[in-house]
């Protein structure tokens, strides 16, 4: 539902544009590109973040695994 507001937003627009006789700010090509680079800036930030966060716990968590493991190895050791 949302594409076809925008949708229905950017054909009145453009009719306004052509009844006032007035081109638009920028070519279509032009504004295409930037259209894009806003959709993959929204999708960048966050899938970013995750990626980033995902590996800063695997970096966290893997060296305080392998401590405890080394720790009850050496503990069973000297119990023997």
């Amino acid at each position: 539902m949302t594409y076809l507001i925008s949708f229905g937003a950017g054909l009145v627009v453009g009719l306004l544009y052509w009844m006032v006789r007035v081109h638009s700010p920028a070519p279509p090509l032009v504004a295409l590109v930037g259209l894009l680079g806003i959709v993959i800036g929204e999708g960048a930030v966050p899938f970013v973040q995750a990626h980033l966060l995902h590996s800063a716990a695997h970096v966290s968590v893997a060296p305080a695994a392998e401590s405890s493991h080394s720790e009850s190895a050496i503990d069973s050791r000297k119990q023997t």
